[in-house]
């Protein structure tokens, strides 16, 4: 494997489109039950490596695994966790002019990250299938909390929040280890909650639910920097933050100001993926809050919601505008979300998908003169 070390200039957050043939097996197994676990693994494993080829055709030093072997970029990872359990039920979370499909995470027992995760062994694949730097996506701790309700948390110490937070913190920080036992330099926490707390709508229903929303950034910030701050020098951790992404729907909108400082300065994380793609993200000003050192920011302007692609004038006059609030040493790019948050997609075709993901390395080489 050719050695790379992150941060990079060139990054995506990891989803990608679904190979036809993984998704026509993944219905013969969940859906008809024609299909054996053991056929449907043997063909992603067939899939993948053609995926993890593509991004390393296109230049990018870290690839994935497109989360081929998920459902939902959050919910697989969290079912795998010791104590919760994911539900269907009739009414999924709402979308702009969409409903996700109905599944509920629950706390049923003491939650714990499992020696046995299937995604460790997931990250191993992409490891011994690539010549560059394998990356895997997971949901960050916040996701265990702000997509549970209350009514689903079955163990009484956890109606204490301080004891629910400390082992979900405890959780992740195993993950964090095991991860790395496993090979992994580079690892991507994805916490998009944080965004979710700068829409007004989602802050009145905490609020509703008896929660202060900036109690909540804080305390998810401090959540993020326990499981991380005792991880290796050399392990890198990204977190990704977006406001929805299913079907090329969102699900929140609001600047990042009100988390921007939080998000910067107290979680310790390395490089942050950060959804710059509509209005809906404001403006470029909380990018002033980042400290000046290593840290790394690569703003999402390039969308992975529709096909067209974006021009190189108008992105280089956005990162002259990014430069104002930030050390352009301290900046990067990457897509504005992942192409495929679920298994569903988004609206746009595997040829845009790698135009864009091309596109992001050309943007690299012409600020920066590096990937």
């Amino acid at each position: 494997m050719t050695k790379h070390t992150p941060p990079f200039r060139a990054d995506h957050v990891g989803s990608l489109l679904r190979p036809k043939s993984v998704a026509e097996a993944r219905k013969k197994h969940f859906d008809d039950g024609t299909l054996s676990a053991e056929a449907l693994r043997e063909i992603e494993d067939a899939a993948i490596p053609d995926l993890i080829a593509m991004q390393e055709e296109v230049g990018l030093k870290a690839v994935t695994d497109g989360e081929t072997r998920r459902s939902f970029w959050h919910y697989d990872f969290m079912g795998m966790l010791t104590g919760l359990d994911l539900v269907e039920r009739d009414e999924g979370v709402p979308f702009a002019g969409v409903k996700l499909r109905p599944i509920f995470p629950t706390i049923s027992a003491k939650l714990d990250f499992p020696d046995d995760h299937p995604m460790l062994d997931h990250f191993k694949f992409v490891a011994a299938n690539t010549k560059v730097l394998p990356k895997i996506s997971i949901p960050g701790p916040s996701c265990c909390h702000f997509r549970t309700a209350a009514a689903d948390i079955a163990p009484v110490e956890y109606k204490d929040p301080d004891v629910l937070f400390a082992d979900i913190t405890a959780t992740y920080k195993k993950a964090v280890a095991k991860f790395y036992e496993a090979g992994c330099r580079y690892l991507q926490m994805d916490d998009i909650f944080f965004a979710y707390l700068c829409d007004p709508k989602h802050r009145a229903d905490k609020v509703a639910e008896g929660m202060d929303p900036d109690w909540l950034v804080d305390r998810y910030a401090h959540m993020m920097h326990e499981a991380i701050k005792d991880r290796p020098d050399d392990m890198v951790i990204g977190m990704h933050m977006c406001r929805g992404n299913f079907r090329s729907t969102h699900a929140a909108e609001g600047a990042y100001d009100l988390v921007a400082d939080a998000v910067f300065n107290k979680t310790s994380v390395d490089v942050f993926f950060m959804e710059y793609d509509t209005d809906r993200a404001g403006g470029l000003e909380p990018l002033k809050l980042l400290a000046k050192g290593k840290q790394r920011v690569l703003p999402g302007f390039i969308t992975t919601k529709t096909g067209g692609l974006e021009s190189m004038d108008d992105l280089k006059r956005q990162f002259d505008e990014a430069g104002k609030y930030a050390d352009m040493d301290q900046l990067g790019i990457a897509p504005q979300c992942g192409f495929a948050s679920t298994e569903e997609g988004n609206s746009l075709s595997y040829d845009d998908q790698r135009r864009k993901l091309e596109l992001v390395v050309k943007v690299a080489e012409d600020i920066w003169g590096e990937v």
